[in-house]
């Protein structure tokens, strides 16, 4: 008899990337059918991830409650009669579907009083699973594996018409390498390198044969902007022109990316591209790149990593302080 799983995935782009590597865990299990729960935002990317059977829409929108809704979908998805729920996010809210749901084993990491929503409730040693996606895949795992589990890396795979399509469109070519850079950060701007950096990069690796493409959602328009005016036309704002499956394709034609913490550096490394990933207030240690092909550039300052929004000192040393020129010659080193 096959079983049938349901993963309550995060909502963060990056996130969702780093869940792939529950999923094929998962996928390695006979007779196993792992459906995926999460915002619209989040749970497109699922789309790239074959080891998914099903993507549902948590109808919902961010930071909302929305008790009626999450019971009523719990209720449509008790026909599907999962044997159990894994619930990645530690909030309250999110491990109310499985319970409508009547799904018999609910799994989850201790958080927000959940007794009663979950009861398959995990202690997390964040000694022990010092990465985020150990967290996740461990979830998948028995209570009494051996941790850290083993980290398959996420592998997003890309629709070749949809690039055809894209290069058309866009009117990109790809007669020379193709280097990608995402100055954006949803979390906000003590993760985002200075745009006047990712123009001097991009005037330098111009000067060495590439292309620069830069990526983002309508928020990095502005940064998009400054980044090509500043490069004096070395690099094609492309931030605004995409929708998040685009921007997956648009990587996957990419030979190298510069990118700070933030959802598309993870997409980039999920994709296949050489990454320079860049933190500053955050730790690489927390959240790398999951690829055997990227480099991480942190100077470990005495404020970092704060994990605050905006610098609380004002100066935002922890990435002003990442030279230009260290990521070229980063770039340049293969």
């Amino acid at each position: 008899m096959s079983e049938r799983i349901l993963v309550v995935g995060p909502a963060w782009v990056g996130d969702m990337v780093m869940a792939q590597s529950l999923f094929l865990t998962l996928a390695k299990l006979p007779d196993t059918q792992t459906d995926v729960l999460a915002p619209a935002w989040s749970v497109s990317l699922t789309r790239r991830m074959p080891e998914v059977s099903d993507a549902i829409e948590l109808p919902i929108g961010h930071g909302q409650l929305g008790w009626s809704a999450r019971r009523r979908l719990g209720n449509r998805l008790r026909e599907k009669a999962y044997s159990r729920a894994i619930v990645l996010p530690r909030s309250f809210k999110s491990a109310l579907v499985p319970l409508h749901a009547r799904i018999p084993i609910r799994t989850g990491y201790r958080g927000e009083m959940r007794y009663g929503l979950l009861n398959d409730i995990r202690p997390l040693d964040e000694n022990v699973l010092t990465r985020n996606v150990e967290r996740y895949v461990a979830l998948g795992l028995p209570a009494d594996a051996s941790a850290p589990p083993a980290v398959p890396h996420p592998r997003l795979q890309t629709d070749g018409d949809n690039q055809a399509r894209l290069l058309a469109r866009l009117d990109l070519d790809r007669n020379r390498p193709v280097l990608a850079m995402m100055p954006g950060a949803e979390y906000g701007p003590a993760k985002q390198w200075p745009p006047e950096s990712f123009a001097a990069v991009a005037r330098e690796m111009r000067g060495r044969g590439c292309q620069v493409w830069v990526l983002g959602s309508d928020r990095d328009a502005q940064a998009g902007r400054e980044i090509a005016e500043g490069s004096d036309g070395a690099a094609i704002n492309l931030c605004g022109q995409t929708r998040l499956l685009d921007a997956v394709d648009l990587l996957g034609l990419a030979e190298q990316a510069v990118a700070n913490d933030s959802g598309l550096m993870h997409v980039a490394a999920a994709v296949g591209c050489r990454v320079v990933a860049l933190y500053g207030s955050t730790s690489p240690v927390f959240a790398p790149p999951l690829t055997d092909r990227g480099q991480t550039l942190y100077l470990g300052l005495e404020c970092s990593p704060c994990r605050e929004r905006e610098c609380p000192l004002g100066h935002l040393r922890c990435l002003r302080e990442i030279s230009p020129q260290r990521v070229v010659d980063a770039l340049v080193a293969v």
